[in-house]
């Protein structure tokens, strides 16, 4: 009997799922991105696990702390239980290539997607990313992941993903 592998939808933190507006650390600094409990909630009731990967060079930076990113993450994970979402896990990197030297984990490296498949068993061909930045996309389809998303708030980018989307909404059902 063959077991089916999970399926994911990877989401890229800060400018996907709360407004980037530099280094966030602390909850009150968050701002979620309208539409993206709804979205996390859909694809949550299809049976795709939520997975966050996000490059946190701020704590290289010295910028935060390691502890004030974990504060602040579960913090961001009670405000997705509170809408119907379970996280997965929290898949981040801590580096910045000018201070800590090169990792497999800063996007665009596939790192933080190729340890979510090892420990979630997840299958990438069906499984879903979106991202604001074309480092994400490029970590994507560098782990086999084929639905790549862009979520824009500029217009016409230039991008390796499949879909280009400036609201949530234009995935709902």
């Amino acid at each position: 009997m063959t077991v089916l592998a999970n399926k994911a939808l990877f989401l890229d933190r800060d400018g996907v799922i709360n407004e980037d507006h530099g280094y966030i650390y602390k909850p009150e600094q968050f701002y979620f991105i309208e539409g993206i409990f709804d979205l996390c909630k859909q694809y949550q009731d299809q049976d795709y696990l939520i997975i966050i990967v996000t490059n946190q060079s701020g704590i290289a930076r010295g910028f935060y702390s390691e502890e004030e990113f974990l504060h602040a993450s579960q913090w961001m994970r009670e405000q997705f239980q509170k809408n119907g979402v379970n996280i997965t896990h929290i898949y981040h990197c801590p580096h910045h290539p000018e201070i800590t030297g090169s990792c497999r984990c800063r996007k665009p490296s596939a790192g933080m997607l190729l340890d979510a498949q090892k420990e979630y068993d997840i299958d990438m061909k069906n499984s879903l990313m979106i991202g604001d930045k074309e480092r994400d996309i490029e970590a994507a389809i560098g782990a086999g992941v084929e639905d790549t998303i862009l979520f824009v708030h500029e217009q016409n980018p230039q991008t390796k993903a499949k879909r280009v989307i400036c609201r949530y909404s234009e995935l709902l059902c």
